[in-house]
């Protein structure tokens, strides 16, 4: 065979996130660029449970990324991954909203404006995102022609600009739970939200 009739590689772009960062007592609270929480015992679980089942799984990443947050570097290390820091991947901020309760979110934005950012990522009021310019640094590592596999380890509000970037429509929406994983085999987005048992 010529290397020009060889079958192209598929490039596959594995989507995490980083692990729990709340104990089971906890309440939830809206946590972003500005709120760095240490991963908990079962977000470290989660982590390395991520790392192993991508080994069995055959993925051999020729890039790792990870947001510059201490609970996206830790998800990756913990993983078995050195990672680089991509600095576009680093958490959104929810202004006002930030470290705040969930209730308090709610009463603050209304479920309409929570319902929008979690189907379609449209920023709420006084929120900072950035939507094209993440949208555009998705799509440039998407759709770069380098063959090999890139894992990347960012959080829930990074994340999910991923697959809205290349116009996919995860069912269920683009968020990402805690220590789930989504994977892009070339432009297919092939599956969103996977979680390991940790």
């Amino acid at each position: 065979m010529t290397p020009s009739a060889r079958p192209r590689a598929i490039r596959r772009v594995v989507v995490a996130r980083h692990g729990d960062t709340f104990l089971p007592h906890e309440p939830p609270r809206r946590i972003g660029a500005r709120s760095d929480p240490p991963l908990t015992p079962r977000g470290e679980a989660q982590a390395r449970a991520l790392g192993d089942h991508l080994r069995a799984h055959g993925f051999r990443f020729g890039t790792i990324l990870s947001g510059p947050l201490a609970r996206t570097r830790r998800t990756a290390t913990a993983a078995g991954y050195d990672p680089q820091v991509a600095h576009w991947l680093t958490e959104i901020d929810h202004g006002p909203d930030e470290d705040r309760p969930e209730p308090a979110v709610l009463a603050r934005l209304g479920a309409d404006a929570l319902a929008a950012w979690d189907r379609d990522a449209v920023p709420p009021l006084g929120w900072t995102v950035d939507a094209p310019a993440r949208l555009a640094c998705w799509r440039g590592l998407l759709l770069a022609p380098d063959p090999g596999d890139v894992l990347v380890v960012t959080s829930a509000g990074a994340a999910r600009f991923a697959p809205l970037s290349l116009g996919r429509r995860p069912p269920g929406g683009p968020k990402l739970r805690t220590g789930a994983y989504g994977v892009f085999e070339d432009t297919s987005l092939t599956c969103w939200n996977i979680t390991i048992p940790a």
